[in-house]
């Protein structure tokens, strides 16, 4: 697939980049040219993200993609690319801005994931020439122009001094409202978040808290599917649980994980759940 290459000269450059005070002098993109006159949420977190961060991500991101929201990340471990699996297991549009070239995807361990984040209607952007590989300074370069981007940045779990802050910083710094899922006070990876909460940012306990802040409702459920309970209790749990793994969903259902096997199997034969980069999720 083809890259473009946009200038600040361009009709397509992307004009709330020029929030910056240093703006990208050019930015490559490779996949389906955003609209960035449409919503969009930027998601950033721990690169360690622990149980909750992941319920959380998986059970907020899904649900705003559902609604028609653009979903922007980082692509980074943990937190970043459960919000990209999250959004495309909904059917939701997701780029990623990556701190290294195009041709040089970081992590590399994402790169089946960055394929799909295209082949799903998005892109990837970089403001580095494709060949370039990624460096300690780009990351947070790249945190900027993630922030720039958004209409809001939702944080979900940041340590003390994590990286995410940043991100955070700068939308504060060109007027982007950030919002924060609280976390557990004996969680290390909470302790960036809570103390953005105590300092103004928007507190997060649903979706609905943050399509409210950008002037949206929650997508209507799927309709119902199941052919049997177990089925449907299946189905609504993935509903709110986007992206599990089979032991995720045993446990939360309170089923042997043989008998979620033999559902999830029926269910996909049905042609209404299938397994993606982060796990089960509905069609």
């Amino acid at each position: 697939m083809s890259v473009i290459r946009l200038t600040p000269a361009s009709e397509n450059y992307p004009q709330r980049l020029k929030r910056l005070h240093d703006p990208p002098g050019q930015l490559f993109i490779k996949g389906t040219l955003p609209d960035f006159n449409q919503l969009i949420l930027a998601v950033v977190g721990s690169r360690k993200a622990s149980a909750y961060g992941r319920w959380a991500t998986e059970r907020l991101v899904g649900q705003v993609a559902a609604s028609g929201v653009h979903i922007l990340s980082g692509l980074a471990l943990g937190i970043d690319s459960l919000s990209h699996a999250s959004a495309l297991g909904r059917g939701g549009l997701t780029s990623a801005v990556l701190p290294a070239g195009l041709d040089e995807v970081y992590p590399a361990s994402h790169r089946t994931l960055a394929d799909k984040i295209v082949a799903g209607g998005g892109a990837l952007l970089s403001e580095y020439t494709p060949a370039v590989r990624a460096a300690p300074y780009h990351f947070p370069a790249r945190n900027r122009i993630v922030a720039a981007l958004a209409d809001a940045v939702l944080i979900i779990e940041a340590g003390e001094r994590s990286g995410t802050l940043i991100t955070a910083e700068h939308a504060l710094d060109i007027g982007v409202p950030v919002l924060a899922v609280p976390g557990p006070i004996n969680s290390p990876t909470s302790v960036g978040t809570n103390r953005l909460i105590q300092q103004g940012a928007g507190l997060v306990t649903s979706a609905e808290d943050i399509l409210a802040e950008l002037g949206l409702e929650a997508a209507h459920r799927p309709a119902v599917r199941g052919a049997n309970p177990q089925e449907q209790a299946v189905l609504d749990w993935l509903v709110d649980h986007p992206a599990v793994s089979m032991e995720e969903l045993a446990e939360g259902l309170g089923l042997a994980p043989a008998e979620v096997n033999r559902l999830l199997t029926h269910l996909e034969l049905a042609g209404s759940v299938r397994v993606d980069v982060g796990g089960w999720t509905l069609v």
